[in-house]
């Protein structure tokens, strides 16, 4: 698929600078859909999957050209996935990092270490026109824990109590580069990058 201008599906400041560093191999112009006046679409899908999908079709349908959508968030085991596909906005109107971060501590204020799983969960999307019946789906996960206590600068949402399996500290303490490459969303557009390549 031969690709010059992908329009990036996003409002988040953070997720817009992870992904034009990610994708700066593919040698596209990565455009964030702000650029062209194209607004956020209300996410009504009940799945991580559904919401990229929601959020691709209508930067195509808007540019007339590809677009590339993310929706991510956390899994966290003791509240059954939660906050899940809610992540941004978890802690209700006006959500903040913060504000969400300070309702997640809350909630798992007496929970021991042991049930203190989640996982970070990542889909990327692309979608070549608004009416592409075959986008490129990929996806990954990044597992962990839930701190009880925030370390780290680095990072957006809830790097700053997300204890990172792989490594035994905090997300947020992580540079870009190792971020980029052992997260979530690193491990998506991993898969992505494969699959343009293929196509290519």
């Amino acid at each position: 698929m031969s690709l010059s201008d992908l329009v990036l599906a996003s409002a988040n400041a953070g997720k817009i600078r992870e992904l034009q560093q990610m994708l700066a191999g593919l040698g596209v112009n990565i455009i964030p859909q702000q650029q062209l006046n194209i607004e956020d679409i209300e996410e009504t899908g009940l799945s991580f999957v559904e919401n990229a999908i929601l959020k691709a079709r209508n930067a195509a349908q808007k540019s007339g050209k590809p677009a590339i959508a993310d929706d991510s968030g956390l899994e966290v085991d003791f509240l059954k996935g939660a906050p899940g596909i809610y992540s941004a906005r978890f802690s209700g109107e006006g959500a903040t990092d913060q504000s969400n971060i300070d309702k997640l501590l809350e909630l798992l204020k007496d929970v021991p270490a042991s049930e203190r799983t989640a996982r970070y969960r990542a889909i990327i999307v692309v979608m070549r026109h608004q009416n592409d019946p075959t986008p490129i789906i990929c996806q990954g996960s990044w597992e962990g824990r839930i701190a009880t206590e925030m370390k780290g600068t680095e990072g957006f949402g809830y790097d700053p109590i997300f204890i990172a399996e792989d490594l035994n500290c905090h997300a947020a303490e992580l540079d870009k580069a190792t971020k980029n490459r052992i997260s979530h969303r690193g491990k998506a557009i991993a898969q992505l990058l494969q699959q343009l390549n293929s196509l290519c």
